[in-house]
């Protein structure tokens, strides 16, 4: 039996229940997205108050990034016998005082170091709210929970990314982070109050997580996320630069640019949660293509202004559509151990990030323009497709 299902035996929900812990644990994601996705917007405005170009400031975002990656499997596996309530508030806390220190950044490397902390809790407490959500439900209903959760972070490209770049552009960058800080603030006492008291999950232990590091399948699902994710965060970055010097619309109209997106995002997820719940594996493939096609399809129309806002939009459902289902593809196959193998998506989702950032600068600084990550982004993505039919494959000859 494993540790999800032990969970969800010994702890009934009633649907009002699942609800408001759902929307709490969403107003976390609504926090933490809009912290990772503002940035984008505002990368001129950073670049130019730390005295750096843009490709350098987004380093920046790598850093932050980078911080997921190093946090997820951390800090989940020295608290594998922490309440899990107790461990959610505790992250949360931690991401809220990362982002108040980048307040007071004064320099480049310091702000550096800050969105590194930051970035800390990220993926462990993405991780521990899908382990909660789907512990919640009925297994056949996991996508839906897992994506209800993850709306959090899509709502917050429909308001918090566009309200942050909005009074990020007026008033300074740093009050992205102020805006953040209360979103933190507000999430954890949400948190305290409508999510019930959690025990640990029954045998855990750092040992037990420690064993998803051991199957093979929940290497190939994240270096799908790594590697099929790369050039959609390659675009993503520079999208402040690519509608203004490509499309050729003016700074004002980003906030009504990175809110599409955001809309994008939360019908992706939402289509996303159902059609993992439809054929985990089947959805993984079906969208790993679509999203190579729309990468090709952007940079060849970017420049027409009409198709350049078609397209982020379905940019931003088709990446959307694919974390639950990677989501639920990690808690397959890493029974006994679902919170770690759960964060790690984070941590490879966020690799990607740090990877198409390094690579959109790369190929900017090369003169290939902003439309050359797309181009990049899209041969990612087929790779991507190529690792989940390898994983598909390996699973039948293993069945059989």
């Amino acid at each position: 039996m494993s540790l999800l299902k032990s969970s969800r035996e010994t702890k009934p929900a009633s649907p009002n229940v699942v609800a408001w812990a759902i929307l709490s644990l969403a107003i976390g994601g609504f926090g933490i997205g809009t912290t990772e996705f503002a940035m984008m917007g505002l990368l001129p405005n950073v670049a130019d108050g730390v005295g750096v170009s843009v490709p350098t400031a987004g380093h920046v975002i790598s850093a932050y990034a980078l911080g997921v990656v190093v946090g997820a499997p951390l800090l989940v596996a020295i608290s594998a016998k922490m309440p899990r309530k107790t461990l959610a508030l505790a992250l949360m806390a931690l991401f809220t005082v990362g982002n108040l220190l980048s307040v007071f950044a004064q320099d480049y490397p310091t702000l550096l170091i800050t969105r590194f902390i930051a970035g800390l809790p990220h993926g462990a407490f993405f991780g521990v709210a899908a382990v909660l959500a789907a512990s919640m439900v009925a297994p056949t209903k996991r996508g839906r929970a897992i994506s209800m959760v993850m709306m959090g972070l899509s709502i917050a490209n429909v308001l918090g990314v566009p309200l942050a770049t909005y009074v990020g552009q007026q008033f300074g960058w740093r009050w992205l982070f102020v805006l953040v800080g209360i979103i933190g603030v507000i999430t954890m006492v949400c948190m305290a109050v409508f999510i019930p008291a959690q025990k640990a999950l029954p045998g855990a232990s750092l040992r037990k997580e420690l064993s998803a590091l051991r199957r093979g399948q929940v290497w190939l699902t994240l270096l799908v996320g790594v590697v099929g994710f790369g050039g959609f965060f390659a675009v993503y970055t520079y999208v402040a630069n690519t509608m203004t010097d490509v499309a050729g619309f003016s700074a004002g109209f980003l906030p009504v640019i990175v809110g599409l997106y955001g809309v994008g995002m939360v019908v992706g997820n939402y289509v996303g949660g159902r059609i993992a719940d439809w054929s985990v594996m089947g959805s993984i493939y079906l969208v790993m293509g679509f999203i190579a096609a729309m990468l090709v399809l952007y940079a060849a129309t970017v420049h027409i202004q009409w198709m350049a806002l078609v397209m982020i939009f379905v940019i931003g459902a088709s990446g959307a559509m694919l974390i639950p289902s990677l989501q639920t593809r990690l808690l397959d196959v890493s029974p006994g151990a679902p919170t770690l193998a759960s964060s790690l998506n984070h941590s490879a989702l966020n690799m990607a990030n740090a990877l198409g950032a390094f690579v959109g600068g790369l190929v900017i600084t090369w003169g290939w323009g902003f439309t050359a990550p797309a181009m990049v982004g899209a041969v990612l993505a087929v790779l991507g497709l190529g690792i989940a039919l390898l994983s598909g494959m390996l699973d039948k000859s293993s069945n059989k």
